[in-house]
């Protein structure tokens, strides 16, 4: 049996970084990520504009730890107020990557008066544990026993990996806090090194890889590297699972930081070249919707309605219709207008009580990368 990795003690802050293996890469990485952070500076709302964004790196960081959820089933279910007819299973996941979207909302007004520190992250970690598998699992707060990561039910023996001892956790987190606000050569390097220390410290029962990859925007963000924490990182961790976790193991066991670092800025050009690829398209899809609208509706409260489908692609006809910007009856009119015109399509038909649900098929489509506009 091969003896799990174990927390590399006494190694953090590294001391081993190969800068000039980084140097090819640092250049790209930032240029990237700039060029995205302009194409957010585009975007009059991001915060309803890309909200699709937002609620697919729920989907795939939560789909990292095994969640089975799409972002078609979590809109519907989220329209539907929560359906009965699914099973429990998948109710469970679709919760998990809900709590993801509250706890990254949740983060982000924190950082509005406290800066990124270990309070946010028990903060966000109370959130995205509440009311879900593992809620129980000392939500906001350390370990305070031994956990390890491998098979469900393993030993602690038969594990990948084993993380910091629950007695020098408390220490090391203040280590890490301190390290979020050093001075090092390149940001994103810092960024790397942090995320990778987050995750081997494990500081928390359960949790802790969304957790870890949630503070990956929230650091861009406070170090002024994008205007708004919205950096969706999970689609290549995703695709690269294998890579990810090897990588972050090598920290550990071979002190392979630099090669993590590699690893990390890859993602980041990646995912930003990406990123900025899908926001500039829901841009172009909003500017082309809004003469649609208009033109269609003759109604003032077009651009009103159009923010609330680009905020909710699926969604029933109650919500809409009690929108408090447009009146009931208009919003009634723009309903029929849309769904005759085929860019809403029927989801589920009125039935007694339960209203139609709607979705706005061209926006889930382009958030999840399978048209380019």
């Amino acid at each position: 049996m091969i003896p799990p990795v174990q927390y590399h003690y006494g190694k953090f802050p590294p001391k081993n970084i190969d800068w000039l293996r980084l140097i090819p890469l640092i250049g790209p990485a930032n240029a990237a990520l700039a060029r995205y952070d302009g194409t957010l500076a585009a975007i009059p709302n991001p915060s309803i504009l890309l909200a699709p964004l937002t609620t697919q790196e729920a989907v795939l960081s939560s789909k990292i730890e095994g969640t089975q959820a799409t972002m078609g089933e979590v809109l519907e279910f989220e329209a539907e107020g929560g359906s009965n007819d699914l099973p429990q299973q998948k109710k469970a996941d679709i919760n998990e990557v809900l709590n993801y979207r509250k706890a990254m909302r949740h983060a982000e007004g924190l950082l509005n008066t406290l800066p990124l520190c270990q309070r946010v992250i028990k903060e966000a970690h109370r959130v995205l544990l509440a009311d879900v598998r593992g809620h129980s699992a000392a939500r906001g707060e350390y370990r305070k026993v031994p956990n390890w990561i491998g098979p469900p039910g393993c030993s602690i023996e038969e594990a990948r990996f084993v993380p910091i001892s629950a007695e020098h956790l408390q220490e090391a987190m203040g280590k890490w806090e301190n390290f979020i606000h050093a001075q090092m050569p390149d940001r994103l390097a810092q960024l790397a090194v942090l995320h990778a220390e987050l995750e081997a410290l494990h500081p928390f029962l359960d949790g802790n890889g969304r957790l870890g990859r949630m503070f990956i925007p929230l650091f861009l963000h406070t170090a002024g590297l994008i205007r708004a924490p919205m950096f969706y990182i999970s689609a290549y961790f995703e695709r690269e699972r294998a890579e990810y976790y090897a990588r972050l193991a090598a920290v550990s066991s071979d002190e392979d930081w630099t090669g993590w670092c590699e690893f990390f800025l890859k993602a980041v050009i990646d995912q930003a070249e990406e990123n900025q690829r899908k926001a500039a398209s829901i841009l172009k899809l909003y500017e082309d919707k809004k003469r649609q609208l208009v033109d269609l509706t003759h109604s003032q409260y077009a651009i009103h309605a159009l923010d609330f489908f680009f905020s909710r692609p699926v969604f029933n006809a109650t919500e809409f219709t009690s929108a408090k910007d447009i009146p009931a009856a208009t919003a009634k009119r723009i309903l029929v207008l849309l769904r005759d015109s085929g860019m809403l399509k029927t989801i589920r038909e009125a039935k007694g009580r339960r209203p139609a649900v709607y979705a706005f098929l061209e926006l889930i489509d382009v958030a999840e990368g399978r048209v380019s506009r």
